[in-house]
């Protein structure tokens, strides 16, 4: 049998404006004008340039402006109900402070920083290995096929496909009858293409290939002996069975593996269509005369105004429309995109706040870090203590610090990099994992490299330091460093 109940329930639904804010707020500088330059293209209601480029207007309609992004929802409810209403204020679109462009205070003309920032184009790998495959005097067949071998390629310089797959592939796309012997013979001279060591399949023939490449002399023979007969104990680093095996003396050894260790295991490099683009800080931290000052990247803050001409033509429709009643979807349609540009100037508006409250906290957490640049001064951060700082919300937080950076006088850094948890000391203060991490990096530069220190043992010197730490915990941070085990860390 059916019924019918009533419940009440409460739930919490994102306007459009915050959905618009959260989009805006995780993206970077460096992609924020492409973000600006596509909501130009779709409002023709949304322009760039300062308020103060506009003709003097005798239009006293403005309301107050300086509004909350939060309140913005309110704002938008507001707008629906005034859909239906013949009275609508113009003042709500063109008033003073939402014209005007929210430029920062000492910015000033802003040539240096309003400048593009450079951004460095080089040739893909990919374009100049097929250069140089042009060069070779081969038939249809066998440029089909290095062809399909250069395209086989990784990012960091490795065929890793079956030369079996690769004859697959050429006889189903490309209707190429082609054993894998012919595959090889064509893969032996895309291999003695440059950078060395291209088209490896793995990296005892990466090594092989650049060794290959060498003027031939003693060290190099045995640096290929040992890569050819004993790279399994190579890679352990089990330079005794090495020496042993191949009856080397000690300083043919360490000479041969000097030079291995020269070689580039990652022939490609970053590989595919490189695209090298400089860094763009979100924020800039100065010190001037021991006082740090805080500044957000011009980038994020750019003049944009609702059109004025736009904004005349609603003025006139919406006057029309009074007597001509058909006229009222041409005045709802000019309306949503004067709403849509103000909603976007406030997003924008409210993403520089949130960005400054957001950095502002970090700063004053770890300022004696931006003082001196000395990471054993951080101090165990986590997001829910910015979160709490600010009054935001952890999620807030979450997105500024995945994707923005600081530029500061030690280099440009990455916000999660001051993220971290504490550890407990014998002075009963907590110190960052940061700080026992650079302690633990220095702890291993500075150890006889013929004989490395175990975890068990860096456990131990840490814990005299009066850091409390257990050696599972040293092992975590030395793999968090990228530094391998003490076996093979050992030189000879």
């Amino acid at each position: 049998m059916q019924r019918l109940d009533l419940k009440q329930l409460l739930s919490q639904k994102l306007s459009p404006q915050q959905i618009q804010f959260i989009k805006l707020l995780q993206v970077p500088t460096a992609e924020l004008e492409a973000r600006i330059k596509e909501e130009l293209e779709v409002n023709p209601a949304l322009e760039e340039g300062d308020a103060a480029d506009e003709p003097a207007t005798d239009d006293d309609s403005s309301s107050d402006a300086d509004d909350d992004f939060d309140n913005t929802e309110d704002d938008f409810a507001e707008d629906e109900v005034r859909r239906d209403d013949d009275e609508v204020d113009l003042g709500d679109y063109i008033n003073d402070d939402e014209v005007a462009g929210y430029k920062m205070q000492g910015d000033g003309p802003g040539d240096e920083e309003d400048r593009e920032m450079p951004i460095a184009f080089t040739g893909s790998l990919t374009d100049a290995l097929l250069d140089q495959l042009g060069f070779l005097n081969l038939d249809a067949k066998q440029m089909a096929i290095g062809e399909q071998l250069i395209g086989s390629i990784d990012q960091d310089g490795y065929i890793r496909r079956e030369l079996q797959a690769i004859s697959n592939d050429l006889a189903f796309s490309q209707n190429i009858d082609a054993s894998p012997q012919e595959i090889e013979d064509v893969l032996r001279r895309i291999q003695a293409f440059d950078p060395p060591g291209i088209a490896a399949r793995d990296l005892q023939e990466c090594l092989l290939l650049q060794l290959e490449r060498r003027d031939p002399d003693d060290i190099t023979e045995v640096a290929e002996q040992i890569i050819h007969d004993t790279f399994d104990e190579f890679t352990k680093k089990h330079y005794a069975k090495i020496q042993q095996k191949l009856e080397l003396e000690d300083y043919e050894l360490k000479a041969a593996i000097d030079l291995i260790l020269k070689l580039n295991p990652k022939p490609g490099g970053t590989g595919g269509a490189t695209r090298v683009q400089y860094v763009i800080p979100d924020f800039i931290i100065t010190n001037e005369d021991g006082q740090l000052q805080l500044s957000l990247n011009a980038r994020n803050a750019p003049d944009l105004r609702i059109s004025r001409s736009y904004a005349d033509m609603f003025d006139a429709y919406e006057k029309g429309s009074k007597k001509d009643k058909k006229l009222k979807e041409t005045v709802t349609f000019v309306k949503q995109k004067l709403d849509a540009a103000k909603w976007f100037i406030d997003a924008i508006k409210q993403r520089q706040n949130t960005l400054l409250r957001t950095m502002e906290a970090i700063l004053r957490r770890q300022y004696d870090y931006f003082l001196e640049g000395d990471e054993s001064k951080l101090k165990p951060m986590i997001l829910k203590d910015i979160a709490e700082d600010i009054g935001m919300d952890i999620s807030t937080v979450s997105r500024v610090a995945n994707s923005k950076s600081v530029q500061t006088e030690f280099g440009i850094i990455p916000l999660k990099f001051f993220f971290s948890e504490g550890i407990a000391t014998d002075a009963g203060e907590d110190a960052s994992s940061r700080e026992v991490k650079a302690i633990l990096k220095d702890i291993i530069e500075a150890e006889n490299k013929r004989k490395p220190l175990s975890d068990d043992k860096i456990e131990k010197m840490l814990n005299e330091k009066g850091y409390n730490i257990a050696r599972r915990t040293v092992a975590k941070y030395r793999e968090q460093l990228n530094i391998p085990v003490a076996r093979l860390r050992k030189e000879l």
